[in-house]
């Protein structure tokens, strides 16, 4: 019986492959889904608590009249790939059904890695690198919401397009920022554009950029393509501005963007940036009845697309574990 409801779950159009072991869950009545994320460094806002939020309100909204409890459960990785393994060994062998989000690609893959040698589901959100349908996919893991490639396909695609066909990137020294940058150079090289350079900033701690500023403005680029996220977009962002760098010229390329970062920088440094986000909050009715709902559980922070992919992905594995008949 057991093999039979993987099987069902591996044709499973919401989710695709993801392998369970649900003796454990069975005799407990009781799904078990885990939000691996930053509680507290440079991604918080983007992930962190919201991401938490978000797989609880997927939780309620899915109710209890399936037969079965659900059980949310949060933990900060740190945005250390030695953490992070060490909670995924601890929450597969406590009987964890499913580890959800991880923001941080060197995180991710780390954790892939050992959804696959528990032979357990991880549904990742927050990490980016494309590699995770790539070079290291896994028939364990799902890449929900977004990656590198779209990014780079958008976001790099955009500003070739508008003019920008010199560049010069300044990347956060992990998987993340290497897959982001290979991706748009590949892009930009695709379009007939030229890579003057790019530097390598420490990650995580760095929060002076003036000195990678400086390198990219000598590079005489059109344009500074910032393969880093969160705080450290933030950071480049403004400082960037007191340089006056964009008043000479030069165009930012902030090829990871959210609104929380548009709201950690202000409307006015954060002008001519090119977002790319695969949710909006106030995109239509719906997202916005959504948002709304959220902000109840989070006020002071409006959910992006990783928060959305928290929900979706919540919400769209619960309905396949419904669909297996689990009582």
């Amino acid at each position: 019986m057991q093999v039979s409801r993987r099987n069902i779950l591996a044709g499973a159009a919401a989710t695709g492959a993801l392998p369970l072991s649900l003796a454990r869950a069975q005799a407990a009545n009781t799904i078990r889904i885990g939000v691996m994320t930053d509680m507290s460094g440079l991604y918080r806002d983007n992930t962190g608590p919201t991401s938490v939020a978000a797989a609880r309100e997927a939780a309620a909204e899915f109710g209890a009249s399936h037969g079965f409890r659900v059980e949310v459960i949060e933990a900060d990785h740190q945005n250390r790939p030695d953490v992070g393994v060490n909670l995924a060994r601890q929450w597969y062998d406590q009987g964890m059904d499913l580890i959800l989000d991880v923001p941080t690609s060197s995180v991710g893959l780390a954790v892939s890695g050992v959804a696959r040698e528990k032979n357990k589901a991880y549904i990742n959100v927050g990490s980016a690198t494309a590699d995770m349908t790539g070079a290291q996919c896994s028939p364990n893991t799902i890449h929900w919401a977004y990656d590198t490639y779209m990014l780079a396909r958008s976001t790099g695609g955009a500003t070739v397009r508008a003019g920008g066909d010199t560049w010069f990137f300044i990347t956060a020294d992990y998987a993340f920022g290497h897959a982001l940058e290979r991706d748009t150079a590949n892009f930009v090289r695709n379009s007939g554009g030229r890579i003057l350079g790019q530097v390598r900033t420490p990650f995580p701690g760095t929060t002076d950029f003036s000195s990678f500023l400086l390198q990219a403005q000598a590079s005489r680029a059109k344009v500074i393509g910032l393969a880093n996220a969160g705080a450290d977009t933030q950071n480049c962002v403004k400082q960037a501005a007191e340089f006056g760098l964009t008043r000479r010229g030069i165009k930012l390329a902030s090829l990871l963007l959210f609104v929380n970062d548009v709201h950690g920088m202000g409307l006015q440094a954060a002008q001519g940036l090119v977002c790319t986000e695969s949710f909006y909050w106030d995109m239509n009715d719906k997202t916005r009845a959504w948002t709304e709902r959220m902000l109840r559980r989070v006020p002071t922070n409006y959910p992006n697309m990783i928060h959305a992919g928290c929900y979706s992905g919540a919400l769209h594995f619960l309905k396949t574990v419904a669909a297996m008949g689990v009582p």
